[in-house]
């Protein structure tokens, strides 16, 4: 698909990052947006910055992708409101961190993540597929993530959650091309694979998952910080928890605003990608930097000479943290 205007695309976590820029740059394109969110005031500025022409219709919907009837009710709205008898372009976009620990992290932090995460993909796949295929060409855009091939952000911290979603989306998208081009031939579909993107999202996901923001925590999330920090031998016993949430909450606003790669960048990477009917759409010259180190060292992945090699290329410095100790 060349050529974005006048078709309908659908985008899930319209509201920040990644999925702000792909509205506003399709709209640009002269394409028909149907975004939803959790949050209605980051949607609200979506709308604002995207400044839509008067012949192109944008609608901004209230939906929690993780849940099913949300998404059937906000794939109705998209009917009625776009009087939509297909759609060209569907981006599952939609994303939340958290959950890192499985063995003794909180099981509701780790299902929700997993369940926007994965379930996010999924269901918006199921809810939109008719109208999809009724389109005469389509395409699927579904993003995982560099931990779709790498299950980690460094040795000395847990990712399990998000990691898992990342793998199940990748593979479902895989599998997915072979589905397609046996009985809808006229649809293709992506699997968008970022690296460090500056968007929201940490800030976003603690909302999400109903902390509210760093500056917020309650005691017991600075004393699970706190433990996770000395964990990497960082200094923190004696350091007062608003000191420690002072930090979190800049770690959070510095994640969004140092990364390599800008939100605006990855959503023209993005596109590009789907304009060349692209299956695999690594996004960031760290992406294929880890794409290539996990092919190259597999046995490593998970050792602390696999971070050494990420830094020694020059990626994730401020990211992955530096391992402590000799190499494994």
């Amino acid at each position: 698909m060349e050529e974005f205007s006048e078709k309908l695309a659908v985008v899930t976590g319209g509201g920040t990052g990644m999925g702000r820029e792909l509205v506003r740059q399709l709209v640009a394109s002269g394409a028909h947006v149907a975004m939803c969110d959790v949050l209605a005031t980051n949607m609200a500025e979506t709308v604002r910055l995207a400044q839509a022409d008067a012949g192109q219709r944008i609608s901004a919907h209230l939906c929690d992708v993780s849940d099913e009837q949300q998404m059937l009710r906000f794939r109705d709205e998209v009917v009625e409101e776009h009087e939509a008898r297909c759609v060209d372009l569907l981006f599952n976009n939609a994303g939340i961190g958290g959950g890192g620990e499985f063995a003794t992290g909180d099981r509701d932090e780790w299902e929700r993540t997993f369940n926007v995460c994965w379930y996010g993909v999924y269901y918006g796949c199921r809810a939109f597929i008719d109208l999809v295929v009724a389109a005469p060409e389509a395409h699927i855009i579904n993003t995982s993530s560099i931990n779709g091939f790498w299950a980690s952000i460094g040795t000395d911290i847990p990712h399990t959650s998000y990691a898992a979603a990342k793998f199940a989306v990748k593979g479902f998208t895989e599998a997915l091309i072979t589905d397609l081009r046996l009985h809808a031939p006229h649809v293709k579909c992506s699997v968008v694979m970022p690296g460090h993107i500056g968007t929201s999202i940490a800030i976003n996901s603690s909302i999400v998952q109903g902390r509210g923001s760093a500056l917020e925590m309650s005691a017991e999330d600075v004393a699970q910080i706190r433990d996770r920090l000395s964990a990497t031998g960082q200094p923190v016993d004696n350091v007062p928890d608003q000191h420690i949430r002072e930090m979190m909450h800049q770690r959070a606003i510095d994640f969004r605003d140092d990364a390599p790669t800008s939100a605006a960048q990855a959503a023209t990477l993005i596109l590009d990608g789907v304009r060349r009917e692209q299956w695999r759409i690594l996004v960031g010259e760290d992406a294929h930097s880890v794409d290539r180190l996990a092919r190259e060292y597999p046995e490593e992945a998970y050792e602390r000479s696999f971070v050494e090699r990420m830094h020694q290329g020059g990626h994730f410095g401020g990211l992955v943290p530096p391992v402590n100790g000799p190499s494994s």
